[in-house]
């Protein structure tokens, strides 16, 4: 009877672990669609919320590093002033992947549709579970 508990237990371990993964990786999936669905609308506060709110965020881009969550916001809107600027961003999501129990990688392609261009380019996140929430901690965009 026990050989057929511990059995049951070790072919179920499997089960509960892709589970728990299929959870994390919608999670994660929902937060990018909302960050979307902020964009899209002109939010850029609404938009922030799928980053950690720390100091010690880490974004790159083409300017270099920036460091910390306000940092990043303040420089966000300085480079977006307006929903014209801000455009119709969509994602395109090439790996999602998990790195560990409580860290993901994420690499995909971004573009905007504006009226006068249409810039694009390609990002790396990397998210990182935090009191039960899914967050950026870093993120290079290019």
């Amino acid at each position: 009877m026990r050989r057929s508990f511990a059995l049951l237990i070790i072919l179920t371990i499997p089960f509960f672990a892709n589970a728990q993964l299929d959870v994390d990786e919608k999670s994660i999936r929902e937060t990018l669609a909302q960050q979307v669905d902020c964009w899209n609308e002109g939010d850029l506060e609404c938009f922030m919320e799928g980053y950690w709110k720390s100091d010690q965020l880490v974004f790159v881009g083409s300017s270099g590093i920036t460091y910390g969550w306000q940092k990043t916001l303040d420089n966000y809107k300085k480079n977006y002033p307006d929903k014209a600027a801000m455009g119709e961003l969509s994602f395109d999501l090439i790996i999602v992947e998990p790195l560990s129990e409580d860290f993901w990688t994420i690499i995909g392609k971004w573009s905007l549709k504006r009226k006068n261009d249409n810039p694009n380019g390609h990002f790396s996140l990397i998210f990182r579970r935090l009191d039960d929430q899914w967050v950026i901690v870093s993120d290079h965009s290019s």
